[in-house]
């Protein structure tokens, strides 16, 4: 079965920076449904569709298309008193977004405690990371009803429960 809209995929992946370092060793098959609804990179699912179970593709993605370009503006300075006491480097905490609909929450994640000052960071820690996918197509099923219902894959590997 070749992929197309509304087929779940499996693949086994590698995704290495552009000087061969590994980012993810793709321990786990990525599982996706394929047809826009944005369970993969568009550039990936772009190159992958019309392919079969067995092939290979190699694709790199330039920042802007993975997870964006670095964003100076998403890093702040906040007094340590706004955190709790235990709080580390490495810690991430979301925070709602200006209308506090819940929609536009942000992952930040504490890249340094001194001075009574905490420097949280917004950016995606790959951003402005160009990425070199290394990907092989395990397998290529129909999509049940439930999952383009739900718009994602269920059952070993996808979304479990509501």
């Amino acid at each position: 079965m070749q992929i197309a809209k509304d087929t779940v995929v499996t693949l086994n992946y590698q995704v290495k920076d552009p000087d061969g370092n590994i980012i993810d060793d793709g321990s786990n098959p990525l599982i996706y449904l394929h047809g826009g609804y944005d369970g993969i990179f568009s550039r990936i699912e772009e190159a992958l569709h019309g392919k079969d179970a067995g092939e290979k593709v190699i694709l790199k993605l330039q920042p802007e298309d993975a997870f964006g370009d670095y964003d100076a503006e998403l890093v702040r300075v906040e007094p340590i008193n706004l955190f709790p006491d235990n709080i580390e480097v490495g810690m991430q905490f979301e925070r709602g977004g200006e209308d506090d609909d819940g929609d536009d929450e942000m992952l930040y994640t504490i890249t340094d405690i001194a001075d009574g000052k905490v420097v949280v960071d917004g950016n995606h820690p790959l951003a402005g990371v160009a990425l070199v996918f290394d990907v092989t197509i395990a397998e290529v099923r129909a999509a049940t009803s439930e999952e383009l219902t739900h718009g994602h894959v269920h059952g070993p590997g996808g979304h479990h429960h509501h």
